[in-house]
């Protein structure tokens, strides 16, 4: 068996994985980030899906870093892409034009930002990436973490890595049960949490968010193009299938009909709708990566969109605390779903002209970087979560349970973030929970288990509940959660102290908050942000900065 020794061990190399690499080497110490696919950036990259932001993004509400990435996104188009004049000029180039984000970009380039932001990190040997390795085992003492042993997925060996901190950036708090860390999954009971839209009754542990199978999907305009793929497996079973939800869902998952995520009543879409109306009613337009209107010919390319929409959420089963078989039947169907709909599209999709389907439509595997032209991973929405010393609840970010008064503030501030409280349907039959939240804060005793030491979470593990993890999920905000986790666990081990002793000290506390603040990252909002009451206002360019509208989910 290989041993490795290092400062911090990062597990997980998504995006707040990656932000917390990137803050702990900038402090001097060296970390080994592990992933489990060969791609880093989970949710930018192997998971190809583009970011879904708060209107503010482009002036505040995000980490030094996290902006310099969005600008290395911009850059990496301008350098490397024949733009037309007008893109190339456009200070907020949006690469493809998408409704959903300011930026919407492909997978790839994502990759390619974050490794060059990594790069002398590596280069210096202050990090080490082991990719295509999972975390197998946890070595504890009493309540700390020592090491944790990893198999390399290509080999079937083992590494074991001795680390004075842990972070575990894993999708799905892979580490929280190998290292007897307290965790909760699913949904609580209103009767635990008093949060308004939390379960009436007892908790489900086993009601999560859909995961979906994301892909890149192209058109030819040709008049003659056929791209049609070879019929799935699976497809006469998805095409008869209905979700069962409640309340109920607008009838078969493959349709142009769904559910709206505020009304709960049906809502039609159209593959190509008309853009400028910016009602999402065009799903093309909803999450676009590449827009031909960027280009001038002969250059210009086929357009291309991510498809991660109601029609591929996979809703029959969760992938946590369950048998690996189980968990494998799951991914395979999930992909089954979003092939079958790939195939409906292309062939059985009612047109406008009264036809069927779009054979002109063809995947991208070359975006992705696999054979099947699906994602490497699946999107996954909802962690398992630590019992933490702190709990964010409704009660402090929803503007409900607030009655309109900005969200909860915390001396133990350690960022911020804001989304919607954006819940798709779950694996129970509960269907959409889509709420308006406050520009919040992230506190550090969310990042705290109640008892285990030398173990940080740096993802969607943190202390939130099954509602509060709906606005707590989404890319900046994971950035920010990794990125003040990696901080946080090298003050630490500079210090020789554990996490928890951070907050419990004022002067410790003052002096981590100082170098957050430092390293460019956002403790509270600006009051003039706080004390909006239209989220689209304050931004000039109203029309991209979709995703807290009702109805838009991600």
């Amino acid at each position: 068996m290989t041993e490795i020794k290092t400062d911090v061990l990062i597990v997980g190399g998504g995006m707040g994985g990656c932000a917390a690499a990137m803050a702990v080497t900038s402090m001097g110490l060296n970390a080994v980030l592990t992933e489990p696919t060969d791609w880093l950036g989970g949710q930018l990259t192997s998971q190809a899906v583009p970011p879904d932001e708060h209107p503010w993004i482009e002036t505040c509400g995000r980490t030094a870093r996290y902006q310099r990435f969005r600008t290395g996104i911009r850059d990496y188009y301008r350098q490397h892409y024949p733009l037309n004049q007008t893109a190339r000029a456009d200070p907020l180039l949006n690469p493809g034009g998408g409704a959903v984000s300011g930026l919407c970009h492909e997978p790839r380039v994502a990759l390619a930002v974050i490794d060059q932001m990594l790069g002398f990190a590596r280069t210096s040997g202050a990090l080490r990436v082991l990719l295509r390795h999972e975390p197998v085992g946890v070595d504890t003492d009493r309540d700390s973490v020592r090491a944790v042993t990893l198999c390399d997925l290509d080999t079937g060996k083992d590494v074991t890595v001795h680390a004075s901190c842990v972070l575990d950036a894993t999708e799905l708090g892979d580490l929280l049960p190998l290292a007897g860390v307290e965790y909760v999954t699913g949904a609580e009971s209103r009767e635990v949490t008093g949060e308004l839209h939390a379960l009436d009754g007892p908790a489900r542990p086993d009601h999560v968010q859909a995961l979906t199978w994301c892909f890149p999907m192209g058109f030819d305009p040709a008049p003659k193009a056929d791209h049609v793929i070879e019929r799935p497996r699976d497809y006469d079973i998805w095409r008869d299938y209905t979700p069962q939800m409640a309340p109920p869902w607008s009838g078969p998952l493959l349709s142009w009909d769904a559910i709206h995520a505020v009304t709960l009543k049906k809502r039609t879409f159209t593959l190509f709708g008309d853009e400028s109306l910016n009602d999402f009613s065009s799903l093309w337009h909803y999450r676009r990566v590449i827009s031909s209107g960027l280009y001038d010919h002969p250059v210009r390319p086929n357009e291309v969109t991510l498809v991660n929409w109601p029609q591929n959420d996979y809703l029959e089963g969760s992938l946590i605390d369950r048998p690996p078989q189980e968990v494998q039947r799951h991914l395979d169907n999930a992909k089954q779903l979003s092939l079958s709909l790939m195939y409906w599209m292309q062939t059985g999709a009612p047109r406008p002209d009264g036809g069927q389907g779009y054979p002109g439509l063809y995947l991208c595997p070359e975006m992705v970087g696999t054979s099947d032209g699906l994602a490497k991973a699946p999107y996954i929405r909802e962690s398992r979560r630590i019992e933490s010393v702190f709990t964010v609840t409704e009660q402090h970010v929803g503007r409900e349970a607030r009655q309109g008064t900005p969200a909860e503030t915390f001396k133990d501030t350690v960022g911020v973030g804001y989304y919607r409280i954006d819940l798709h349907p779950n694996t129970g039959g509960r269907n959409y929970v889509d709420i308006d939240s406050m520009p919040y804060q992230i506190p550090l005793g969310a990042l705290l288990p109640v008892r285990v030491d030398g173990l940080i979470p740096a993802c969607k593990n943190i202390g939130t509940t099954h509602i509060t993890n709906g606005c707590f999920r989404l890319h900046p905000t994971e950035w920010n959660i990794g990125e003040s986790a990696g901080i946080l666990a090298a003050y630490c081990v500079r210090k020789r102290l554990p996490p928890r002793a951070v907050r419990a000290d004022a002067q410790r506390l003052a002096e981590y908050q100082s170098l957050l603040t430092n390293q460019g990252v956002e403790l509270g909002w600006p009051e003039q942000v706080i004390h909006e009451k239209s989220l689209l206002a304050i931004n000039t360019r109203a029309k991209v900065l979709t995703p807290n509208q009702p109805g838009c989910n991600a």
